[in-house]
């Protein structure tokens, strides 16, 4: 912040001074904030939170909107985020744009730790983030479903079984989501003939095509990054009638006020996937 450390010391020392309070216990190992100054360092937050809101209104007012956005997503929603992103610092030059891909542990600690403003996760039955303080918005509900070759024995079905994906080579995404869901699988219907998880997707494409392996992923992912052309696979869906329901989805912090930047750019990222809805 371009600020030296001693004086960000003389200015905390004169705001103590001024509040009659000691807000900081300091000694050789560091500083940690006092009972009386947690109390003020979350008043002060309050305080950033609301001028950052005005400053927001003033921008809306002028029609000339500043500022970042920080947003960290799961890997495979990242071709959704492309289109959304360009168009929308086409439209606001001003804005910094920030995109990080990470694990869904990571983008929820991050949004709780307020290093970024909207992480998009797969949200499924045992991953609840409301107790967290987070709020989930759901965006897409999805399903998980099976490719492969044109050229392999299944390419003629449009549904297969855990019995026949047992009894295929199987390539997986590394994925949060994909590693729960065959743990679960595996868990119910025995062990699959997992031959590598990568986070390769020309490995995965040639394993299909050159030696029949399926893969299994989300079904808007092969929509939006497909692994092969349309003539050269199959997709199936997954004969498991007890899939519970699964959504793609933005989380943010329920005691933050989302900025006029995220909530601008999240109803531009949902026009997109409103689109997305109609083909898959």
């Amino acid at each position: 912040m371009h600020v030296t450390i001693s004086a960000i010391s003389q200015s905390i020392s004169s705001l103590e001074e001024e509040l009659g309070v000691t807000i900081l216990k300091r000694s050789r190992t560091g500083a940690v904030p006092t009972f009386e100054g947690e109390a003020i360092i979350k008043k002060a937050a309050e305080l950033l939170q609301k001028y950052t809101e005005l400053k927001e209104t003033a921008q809306s007012c002028s029609e000339i909107v500043e500022g970042r956005l920080r947003v960290a997503t799961i890997p495979s929603p990242m071709f959704l985020l492309e289109k959304a992103v360009l168009d929308f610092k086409k439209q606001h030059p001003q804005v910094k744009i920030e995109i990080v891909e990470q694990g869904s542990q990571d983008i929820i600690d991050d949004v709780l730790n307020d290093k970024c403003d909207l992480g998009i996760i797969i949200l499924f039955k045992n991953r609840l983030v409301e107790h967290l303080g987070l709020e989930f918005e759901r965006l897409l509900k999805v399903r998980m479903v099976a490719a492969t070759s044109i050229q392999s024995p299944l390419a003629f079905q449009k549904i297969i079984t855990p019995a026949e994906l047992l009894g295929q080579p199987v390539v997986l995404y590394n994925d949060d989501y994909v590693k729960w869901f065959m743990d679960e699988f595996q868990e119910e219907y025995g062990a699959a003939d997992i031959v590598y998880t990568t986070n390769n997707r020309a490995l995965i494409s040639r394993a299909c095509m050159n030696y029949l392996a399926v893969t299994l992923g989300l079904n808007y992912s092969f929509v939006t990054e497909p692994l092969f052309t349309e003539y050269d696979t199959v997709i199936m869906d997954l004969d498991l009638p007890q899939q519970s329901p699964v959504y793609l989805g933005v989380i943010q912090r329920k005691d933050r006020t989302p900025s006029i930047i995220s909530r601008q750019f999240l109803e531009r990222l949902k026009r997109d996937i409103s689109e997305l809805q109609q083909v898959i």
